[in-house]
């Protein structure tokens, strides 16, 4: 980089590349190519390679073998390195000057935020599994309030993550100062985004929704309705007006070589259909093909471990699409009806358990992150359930609920849930929105409740393609908790909701296509053959809910163990083991506590490290409280240790 410092990257090139120059495709990460993602790299980047690109994988500043300390998520130094590793790939005498980006997740955000740079080398990109809106759709808030199960599940990761060192192999006898330069300059994430609890200037930045104009060059979006960031492709679509294409799975944010729940497609042929087209010029068909293309997804019987969800594909040559019109049904007393009925105020104070059998808010496709059977969570919420359908109702776009309600506390929260209620009782998710009702009218500027007053919101639930069937039923339910999703409102709350005509349920129903049976089939799945591994220790989960039925206490507590395994081509070996525990206790919102333990080894042959961190989360009335333990071993002989413990002032949420 201009200040000196070096970044890393495995680059994998066409034989012949010296001779005869092709365009290169960015992936551009903190993950560590060389140990913790040396496979999944090796399937994408050997493909691209196989199929005449150039395909560079680099690792941010501050991570992996690269120099540097990693400070935040999307930073504008992240960006601007980016730039000059652009211009650097261009400049290669192996390159053509022509140069793609792509990511899934954290490389799905940098390609958008990139793109709005507008570098001249950057032809265009894909973005799988992000967001165009930092603040409305990512680990931190939803709807204005903090996401209890992944704010600080995520910080965490990204602790233990930061805490591993560069490979000796690689970098040579300053390894050592390396890590320790990172050990002691990488801070807990999760104190700053506790510091923005409203969308301010942080938050705008890198959030590409704040001007789609900046984007130059073409995009392709990929999604998954179980994933936590689908919510942007439909946005994307909308607010660009460069060459675009949405694709949406019903995938997690996990594996996309064999995801669960399905289907499993050829990504990889698609995308290679993708680059083809922008940078080498090759008419592929892509762009004749409709601009969206979603997993329409059928009834089904709720599981917490899907393998794969039934549907069938469809397609919109245009989105917004003519092809949606609202359907209305109204909140009545327990009822969704076609028309209003006379208005009845309902109360209800919300239980703190409800939430606990909702899954992960971003499912990574392993067992029990996902959300099983819903009559658990009806029960503890205030329901209201249509008529059996006489005909099927298909659904496209994003579901809305407007209610006229009042609380008795000046800070609340709703939780807002559509479920597919089969003929057997059994209550599928279908969708799911969350408010702070302090930021009822702006993330920026929130403002308490008047306890008692009566107000009309609208709660945005997430997009979603779904069907469901004759003879099942739709149901709203609402509640003010959800934890561990929402971190609970400061006070018990009891919720008063109008039924009646001032609160409705709004549908983007959608009428079936009959072009569609005539779409092209995707390939089957493809990719290079992945570096060969050793399995030491084969990978495990558990997920589990305990309560204390005396002292009215509920746990949800969960472990993964990622197993272990030695990569042959480079000898190291690496583990990970995850804990996280949520408990709440009934009728007490300032219980809540999340703690969240890691433990990582890395090593090879005499050289050996481990990384442990232990990360809690709690909150009295006027402010949150985290505390981080980092540890760091060379062999057994622990080299640094940090603690440290602070105190946010909770605003409005």
């Amino acid at each position: 980089m201009s200040d000196g410092c070096r970044l890393a990257a495995t680059i994998w090139l066409p034989e012949d590349a010296g001779q005869d120059p092709v365009p290169a495709i960015l992936e551009y990460l903190p993950y560590r190519k060389n140990d913790d993602r040396a496979r999944n790299d090796a399937i994408t980047h050997r493909y691209f390679a196989g199929h005449g690109y150039a395909a560079v994988r680099v690792d941010l500043r501050g991570s992996g073998d690269s120099d540097g300390v990693l400070l935040d998520e999307y930073l504008p130094q992240e960006q601007q390195d980016a730039l000059e590793v652009l211009s650097w790939i261009a400049a290669q005498p192996w390159c053509t000057g022509s140069v793609g980006m792509m990511g899934y997740s954290w490389g799905g955000f940098n390609s958008l935020q990139v793109a709005a740079l507008s570098p001249p080398e950057l032809k265009a990109i894909i973005t799988v599994y992000s967001t165009d809106d930092r603040y409305a759709d990512d680990v931190h808030y939803m709807g204005g309030c903090v996401v209890g199960n992944e704010m600080l599940e995520w910080a965490s990761t990204m602790l233990a993550y930061n805490a591993r060192p560069p490979d000796p192999a690689n970098v040579g006898d300053r390894w050592r100062e390396m890590w320790l330069e990172r050990l002691e300059g990488s801070p807990p994430f999760v104190e700053t985004w506790l510091a923005h609890q409203r969308r301010d200037a942080y938050w705008k930045q890198g959030s590409v929704c704040e001007d789609y104009g900046s984007i130059t060059c073409p995009v392709y979006a990929v999604g998954g309705w179980a994933d936590g960031y689908t919510n942007a492709v439909p946005r994307l679509l909308e607010g660009l007006s460069v060459p675009r294409k949405g694709l949406i799975g019903g995938w997690p944010h996990g594996s996309m070589a064999d995801p669960k729940p399905g289907p499993a497609i050829g990504f990889l042929q698609e995308f290679l259909r993708w680059w083809d087209y922008w940078l080498k010029g090759i008419d592929t068909g892509i762009m004749d093909e409709p601009m969206l293309r979603v997993w329409m997804q059928e009834s089904t019987t709720p599981s917490a471990n899907p393998v794969a969800r039934p549907g069938r594909w469809v397609a919109e040559p245009s989105w917004p699409s003519p092809n949606t019109a609202t359907r209305t049904y109204w909140l009545n007393r327990g009822t969704l009806d076609e028309r209003p009925a006379a208005e009845r105020q309902l109360d209800f104070r919300g239980s703190q358990a409800t939430g606990l059998y909702a899954g992960m808010w971003c499912p990574g496709g392993e067992p029990g992150e996902f959300p099983g059977n819903q009559q658990v969570e009806d029960g503890r919420s205030l329901t209201f359930t249509s008529a059996p359908l006489e005909e099927p109702v298909e659904i496209l776009g994003f579901p809305e609920v407007t209610l006229a309600v009042s609380v008795d506390r000046p800070n609340a929260l709703l939780a807002v849930r559509l479920c597919d209620v089969a003929p057997t009782g059994a209550s599928l998710l279908v969708s799911r929105g969350l408010l702070n009702l302090t930021h009822r009218e702006s993330h920026e500027h929130p403002t308490p409740l008047e306890p008692g007053k009566r107000y009309i919101v609208t709660v945005r639930l997430n997009a979603i393609a779904n069907v469901l069937p004759v003879g099942h039923q739709w149901r709203v339910a609402v509640s003010p908790t959800y934890w561990p999703h929402a971190w609970p409102s400061p006070q018990p709350v009891t919720l008063r909701v109008f039924a009646g005509k001032d609160s409705w349920l709004s549908l983007p129903q959608r009428q079936p296509r009959p072009k569609e049976k005539a779409l092209a089939p995707f390939e089957e799945p493809e990719g290079a053959e992945p570096p060969e591994i050793d399995v030491i220790r084969a990978p495990s989960r558990t997920w589990e809910i305990h309560q204390d039925i005396v002292e009215g206490r509920y746990q949800l507590l969960t472990n993964y163990d990622s197993g272990a395994q030695l990569l042959r081509a480079n000898g190291i070996e690496y583990e990970s083991v995850y804990g996280e525990t949520y408990t709440i206790v009934e009728d007490d919102p300032l219980s809540a506590h999340a703690r969240c333990q890691r433990a990582i080894k890395i090593g090879r042959g005499d050289w050996r490290t481990r990384i442990e961190t232990d990360s809690t989360m709690t909150a009295n009335l006027e402010s949150f409280i985290v505390t981080n333990v980092v540890e760091a071993f060379e062999g057994n002989t622990r080299v640094f240790t940090r603690t440290s413990t602070h105190v946010i002032p909770r605003d409005l949420v």
